[in-house]
């Protein structure tokens, strides 16, 4: 930290789980900063008596951001040093601080990362899928439609998708792959760096499955990353389907009921036609 009475918000991440994975830096931070903006302030104290600090908290979540901003830019251009931190992970990762970093930053004043543990790094790291490129797409909407209408709004990008979900969710949101994308790899990340931490993988049949047989599994917090789309299959000519399925999707025909026409009537594989369909119905959606 900057010896100097300069104003600076640093924002912290801390452990997802393990608390051995505090940096040294993160804990130092917390420690000399004039007060710490927590999202949950109960959460944070368990933190920092584990750390063995004592630092003023400031309540900070979805609710009250806005409206704290003004008085913690206040702080800081009087030469206060605060924190952020989220309950977990690094903040602003579907976490509250987005505002109150644009509000400062655009103040001008000085924002200063601690880096550290991120349930969605973490993740990636072991999935065994590319990771090279991939989406972060944070929580689905809640409603099965809207969740499915997002799901396939991606079904032909190539990279590594990466979802968070709940466990009161997570079967839905598998139920809901399953029905938009077939048997695309899912890998469910579990718990992570916890006691229970498990990895599992399959189409998300399989993984709806092994939660039926072990209701555990459907416990716990999860980081859910799904295969990118397979290279588009160039040995059928596809335009006659092409059309055919765009003149359908255009009288409201659903897209697995657009596949399937196309599958009667011009044959070959139906998860091409339906992948096609899916493209389609992409491109038409409005920007």
């Amino acid at each position: 930290m900057s010896e100097t009475k300069e104003g600076v918000l640093y924002v912290v991440a801390t452990p997802i789980g393990n608390l051995e994975d505090m940096s040294a830096r993160a804990a130092r931070t917390l420690a000399q900063v004039d007060a710490i903006a927590a999202e949950d302030t109960r959460h944070t104290l368990r933190l920092l008596q584990h750390l063995g600090i004592e630092r003023p908290l400031i309540s900070l979540h979805e609710h009250n951001e806005a409206a704290r901003v003004a008085r913690l830019r206040e702080r800081l251009e009087a030469g206060g040093q605060l924190a952020l931190v989220s309950d977990a992970g690094t903040p602003l990762i579907s976490d509250p601080g987005f505002v109150l970093v644009r509000e400062l930053r655009r103040a001008g004043c000085r924002v200063v990362p601690v880096p550290g543990p991120s349930a969605l790094i973490a993740a990636l790291s072991v999935a065994g899928l590319p990771t090279d490129r991939f989406t972060f797409e944070g929580f689905l909407p809640a409603k099965s439609a809207s969740r499915r209408r997002q799901l396939e709004m991606g079904a032909m990008r190539a990279e590594t998708r990466v979802f968070y979900e709940s466990p009161h969710r997570i079967r839905d949101l598998l139920g809901d792959i399953e029905q938009t994308l077939g048997e695309r790899q899912v890998v469910l990340a579990r718990e992570l760096t916890k006691t229970f931490e498990t990895l599992l993988d399959g189409t998300a049949a399989e993984l709806l499955q092994r939660m039926e047989a072990d209701p555990d599994q459907a416990r716990g917090e999860f980081v859910v990353m799904l295969a990118g789309a397979p290279p588009a299959d160039t040995t059928t000519d596809d335009s006659e389907g092409e059309a055919l399925i765009q003149a359908l999707l255009d009288e409201g025909v659903a897209v697995k009921s657009a596949a399937a026409v196309a599958t009667r009537m011009l044959g070959g594989r139906r998860k091409q036609w339906y992948q096609l369909a899916l493209r389609l119905k992409a491109d038409g959606e409005p920007d």
